[in-house]
């Protein structure tokens, strides 16, 4: 939701060359959902599903992050601070999500090393 109203601030400002990038967040994160909601994770194991979220946090925190930066700093009309603002929010949330993904993604690995050679080869 912060994704799509930081979109709409942008589309809305002069800063108008900074609204594909909480767009593109914006379908990520409800691809995601839907995929979380459909058990597309369950379907299909290839692909790691966490680790794909915490990428998504990752380079969403750091886009948001420069985005909201040069809005704030280089446009002067009430949508681009308003987007910046709404960026700098999401940045945050970003944030914790993507500690919160990295405790997951650790427990998980300690989860998976503690197994022995053997009883991975068995599986």
């Amino acid at each position: 939701v912060l994704s799509f109203i930081i979109f709409i601030c942008y589309i809305a400002s002069l800063a108008s060359s900074f609204m594909m990038a909480p767009l593109l967040e914006f379908l990520l994160a409800l691809f995601l959902f839907f995929a979380y909601t459909f058990k597309l994770n369950e379907k299909f194991k290839g692909l790691y599903w966490p680790l794909s979220d915490f990428l998504r946090c990752v380079t969403a925190a750091i886009i948001y992050f420069a985005i909201s930066i040069a809005a704030v700093s280089r446009y002067n009309d009430g949508a681009s601070k308003a987007g910046g603002v709404f960026g700098f929010i999401a940045t945050i949330v970003y944030a914790i999500d993507f500690y919160i993904t990295f405790n997951e993604l650790v427990i998980f690995l300690k989860q998976g090393s503690s197994e022995s050679p053997e009883e991975r080869k068995s599986e």
